[in-house]
């Protein structure tokens, strides 16, 4: 059947380059500017704009192990394969992607619930069992979305990318101008965690960013991979940048540190009513909602298609439930169920913490493994390897190190989830690492 094919094949080609970069900003600017920006203010108190900036310079640090792998062998299977090239099909290997299936399903119970969040805004309602409710729902909608096949995915992403990106640009830029360029933020003497509160706050801004890994999961899709994987990741996070410095000023100017922090999952609306009025408020609500939407959507297509990867690749157990048809109408119906679980179960702190930590050890994973077993290969130079390491380690720890003072129990939550991974591919794969394979998948 022709429709069915559409949906579960991989398509050589079938994403241009300005496909990729909206699909790439279509995932960072949705889970990062709405949901992350007031939980960012809270550890970085007035400083929150750099953190951002130091978000960003991380994160290109970052990608470049993913750019130059990408680059020597373009695959539907994005991380996967780096892993897999890396550590063999090994235990490693299959934990680290599962924990980066994981972090995705995560971003999109995070997505989810802001979208919640800022439907419920106009109503003045800030909780209650509506948050979840509204999360399933959306969550449902990006499944029936992905069902209908890769071609409405592309078209939706880049309609909906380029409303959010000019309208949230827009928004930062009025917001500014109408408090006549002040930093209302700066000038507040808010409580500020010191260094270790502002490093952990660039663990955030890494999660605000980290959509460009969903780039690496469709090399295998996007027109002339080998030079434009790299260009997609490149200009998707020059992009998200500039939106988010945009929009860190925006809410800076128009509310104190004290009131983002009050209303930090949903501060660009607060922020949007004394800079914009009544109509700004709405149109800012209208526009998280739209961007939140498309990012869950960008999202449920992305982790399905990895968890089809995994599948294939034999490195995770797969079970069908009784269910019919095609492996990856499988993975979204498990995407689904798992993404929705976690937005009816923690709040948006929670979820972004958990996100950090799962996110965070598989990007080591991935940076040590090109370093030990690739960089020669592949070409990569060993220091900018090291750096991105170095960067993700000294994040994490200050990460840690906070949440062990605010929350003990998601440093807990995350620890055993972590371990439940390992032990489980541990003990379904039988050893921790194999022979590297060479063929490109």
């Amino acid at each position: 059947m022709q429709h069915d094919q559409k949906s579960t094949d991989y398509k050589e080609d079938s994403i241009s380059l300005g496909g990729a970069v909206a699909m790439g900003t279509g995932v960072m600017i949705g889970a990062g500017i709405f949901a992350l920006t007031g939980q960012i203010a809270q550890l970085a108190g007035p400083l929150f704009p750099l953190a951002f900036i130091a978000g960003a310079i991380v994160t290109s640090f970052s990608s470049y192990s993913y750019i130059k792998m990408s680059n020597a062998w373009p695959s539907a299977g994005g991380i996967a394969m780096i892993l897999q090239k890396c550590y063999g099909s090994g235990a490693i290997a299959a934990g680290a992607a599962l924990l980066m299936a994981l972090s995705m399903m995560i971003a999109e119970s995070l997505v989810a619930r802001t979208f919640a969040t800022y439907v419920l805004r106009p109503f003045d309602i800030t909780g209650g069992p509506l948050v979840p409710i509204l999360a399933v729902a959306v969550i449902i909608f990006a499944f029936l979305v992905n069902i209908a096949g890769n071609r409405s995915v592309g078209l939706f992403s880049m309609i909906m990318a380029a409303i959010k990106i000019g309208g949230i640009a827009l928004f930062g830029i009025a917001a500014l101008w109408s408090s006549g360029l002040q930093f209302s933020a700066a000038s507040e003497t808010a409580p500020n965690s010191g260094i270790t509160g502002f490093i952990a706050s660039v663990a955030l801004a890494i999660l605000a960013f980290k959509g460009f890994t969903t780039i690496t999961n469709s090399g295998g899709e996007i027109t002339n991979p080998h030079r434009n994987v790299g260009r997609t990741i490149m200009i998707s996070i020059a992009i998200c940048v500039v939106v988010y410095l945009l929009v860190a000023f925006g809410v800076g100017a128009s509310l104190t540190i004290d009131e983002i922090i009050a209303a930090r999952d949903y501060s660009l609306a607060q922020a949007a009513e004394p800079a914009l009025g009544q109509l700004g408020f709405y149109l800012t609500v209208l526009l998280a909602t739209v961007a939140t939407a498309s990012g869950v959507l960008a999202s449920v297509f992305a982790v399905s298609r990895m968890l089809t990867m995994l599948t294939d690749m034999k490195m995770i157990p797969h079970s069908h439930f009784g269910m019919s048809g095609a492996i990856q109408r499988h993975m979204l119906v498990y995407t689904v169920v798992i993404a929705s679980s976690l937005a009816v179960l923690f709040d948006l702190g929670r979820i972004a913490s958990l996100g950090v930590f799962f996110y965070l050890i598989m990007d080591m994973i991935v940076h040590w493994g090109v370093f030990r077993f690739r960089r020669q290969e592949i070409g990569a130079a060993p220091l900018v390897l090291l750096m991105a390491l170095t960067f993700d380690a000294v994040v994490l720890v200050a990460f840690t190190a906070m949440k062990l003072q605010t929350d003990r129990a998601i440093v807990l939550y995350a620890a055993i989830g972590i371990a439940a991974v390992f032990i489980v591919e541990r003990t379904y794969l039988s050893r921790w690492m194999a022979p590297q394979t060479a063929h490109d998948h």
